[in-house]
């Protein structure tokens, strides 16, 4: 079994395009058409010649990952993209060769044709140390460390992963080329803690503080039945004032379908809210964020790492409770390409 990662663009360009097509896709877009090149040597020729100002290194790892898409995943492998738009992961299988097209939009001219397993795999149920196998910084990889591959298959089936009873390091592989997405990883390691120390009422609890933080006169719900409501929100001095938001709050394991975000419309008239908010940890299935595009105005949808990215903008207007609770410290590193 062999599990490859595919980026869909360094912001994540092209993810709705290769799921709405049923492609994993990459950029290289000055490279053209690849079918008629049989070699990685040929290939190193072809990318050293089209990237003249680059130097021997990018050229090499660039016709590695080009090669490694062209040739070496296989019909049947798995591949995943980590999505840059939610924090989940899109989980399929190649299902045919490589395939160049050239009207494809930028960034996605070099593809392979996937079935989509499953396009909803939440960040916060992939243990830390696969999510760092994740984290490289390569286009095009493959990951295999701690029994990766027998573990994401597992997930994207909805199965229970085998465990490992020690970890252990793998033979060098195509994930030590890169380097590591220091952002994504400490973003990673702050959703883990939360849900250790967030579940259930308690993380409406941190919802409400940061929409504190961010102006908003709240009243969080106590545990128990809450009317279809968590949250209600507004602005002003006394929170009187628009604009008026409804929260749903959801911690458990499995990602909100719509009948969550039906529900939520329903009740927002009865507590004059105008706006709402649905949180949920796991993350959404597809039918929701369909069904959210339409409710622009409206609806806003939360999914673990949007909540971690509401915390780090407000963190320091945070009570001092809260930050003595989820202590972080903002770092500045030097970003070298």
């Amino acid at each position: 079994m062999t599990f490859w990662v595919v980026r869909a663009g360094k912001y994540g360009q092209v993810e709705s395009y290769s799921i709405e097509n049923n492609r994993v896709a990459v950029g290289w877009d000055d490279i053209a058409d690849m079918s008629s090149i049989t070699s990685r040597s040929a290939l190193q020729e072809v990318v050293t010649a089209t990237y003249p100002n680059e130097t021997i290194g990018t050229t090499r790892v660039w016709t590695g990952e080009l090669w490694a898409f062209r040739e070496v995943i296989q019909v049947g492998d798995w591949v995943a993209i980590p999505l840059k738009s939610r924090a989940a992961i899109a989980v399929g299988r190649v299902t045919g060769p490589y395939q160049y097209n050239g009207e494809a939009p930028e960034g996605a001219v070099h593809q392979r044709p996937v079935q989509w397993i499953r396009t909803d795999l939440p960040r916060s149920e992939v243990d830390q140390d696969l999510l760092y196998s994740l984290g490289s910084t390569l286009t095009v990889f493959r990951v295999r460390r701690n029994n990766a591959e027998e573990r994401l298959a597992a997930m994207a089936q909805n199965r229970r992963p085998p465990s490992i009873s020690q970890p252990v390091e793998a033979e060098a592989s195509d994930e030590d080329e890169g380097g590591i997405d220091i952002e994504q990883i400490a973003a990673d390691q702050i959703v883990s803690f939360i849900s250790r120390k967030y579940r259930g009422h308690e993380l409406a609890r941190l919802v409400g503080a940061i929409l504190e933080a961010e102006g908003y006169q709240t009243q969080v719900a106590r545990p128990g039945a809450d009317g279809g409501v968590d949250i209600i929100a507004g602005s002003g001095p006394m929170g009187f004032g628009s604009p008026r938001i409804a929260v749903q709050v959801k911690s458990g394991d499995t990602p909100a379908d719509v009948g969550v975000l039906r529900e939520l419309q329903g009740v927002m008239p009865r507590f004059g809210a105008e706006h709402g908010l649905i949180v949920s940890w796991a993350g959404f299935k597809d039918s929701v964020i369909r069904e959210a595009r339409q409710l622009f105005f409206e609806v806003r949808l939360w999914d673990a790492g949007a909540l971690v990215s509401a915390l780090q903008n407000n963190y320091s207007k945070l009570s001092e409770e809260v930050q003595a609770e989820l202590p972080l410290k903002h770092i500045w590193l030097l970003v070298e390409e």
